[in-house]
């Protein structure tokens, strides 16, 4: 599979095979010496933006189970406008949800935090400030980030997560230090909804009910108003194409908290 080491290597191999020619034999054109490093550069921002793809690192985004069993996660929040009403069609379904918190809202809205726990979903770390920029962080800085997230869980909850979700999705050599470096398990998905963006309830149903598959993570957000408005309506169809929806802890059989 082709990571971020390859494709160095690769990148390296190609540019040495041009100087022993342009050495050896005859002067290389300038172009010839930009294509490498065109492909290098195209390369390397796909894999950033790719999360699914695991170039910088290995990032959970399925379960390889061959049955109907998939998790719902939630992005962004949590927010007193939409995150009560998305707990309450969850309870009242009696479907389990992974939230991954940004930590400056978890410390403005520690009593949703305690009800997220108390219902029985995972908590987890979507760094504390979700900054536009999180990308282009160094190493220590990002840690500090994912740090400060985790003793606001903690101070509330009690509970330290292990789970981390990236901001945007994004990743570089400099996250995969930061989470080498805090033993976290990076989790990404494998249905993006899209919800951020949608207008239309319906094309939004239609566009996760056809990537269904064994084992998917499903992409949310409880910042949306039309992720809760579709809500009720999504956990009835994914029931009616034959799925159980689990907690990610469990369809991963990994572990929620250090």
């Amino acid at each position: 599979m082709l990571n971020y080491r390859r494709t160095n290597i690769i990148t390296g191999i190609l540019l040495g095979i041009l100087l022993l020619v342009h050495m050896a034999w005859q002067p290389v054109p300038w172009w010839l010496w930009i294509l490498p490093l065109l492909a290098w550069t195209g390369l390397t921002a796909w894999g950033a933006c790719n999360i699914n793809a695991g170039f910088y690192l290995p990032v959970i985004c399925k379960s390889d189970i061959p049955d109907k069993r998939m998790a719902l996660t939630f992005d962004d929040g949590p927010l007193p406008q939409h995150t009560p009403a998305i707990l309450d069609i969850l309870k009242a379904t009696e479907v389990p949800a992974t939230f991954f918190c940004i930590g400056e809202r978890a410390a403005q809205h520690p009593d949703l935090l305690t009800r997220i726990q108390a219902e029985g979903h995972v908590l987890a770390n979507h760094s504390y400030s979700h900054h536009f920029w999180f990308d282009l962080f160094g190493p220590a800085k990002m840690l500090a980030e994912l740090r400060q997230t985790d003793q606001v869980l903690e101070k509330t909850t009690g509970l330290v997560p292990k789970l981390f979700r990236p901001p945007y999705g994004v990743t570089n050599p400099n996250l995969k230090k930061a989470i080498l470096q805090g033993a976290y398990l990076p989790v990404g998905w494998s249905i993006r909804s899209l919800d951020t963006v949608a207008t239309n309830e319906q094309e939004l149903l239609q566009r996760i009910l056809q990537k269904l598959h064994p084992g998917a993570i499903l992409l949310l957000h409880d910042t949306c108003e039309i992720t809760r408005k579709v809500l009720p309506e999504l956990i009835t169809r994914i029931r009616q194409q034959g799925y159980t929806i689990e907690r990610i802890d469990k369809l991963l059989n990994i572990p929620a908290y250090a």
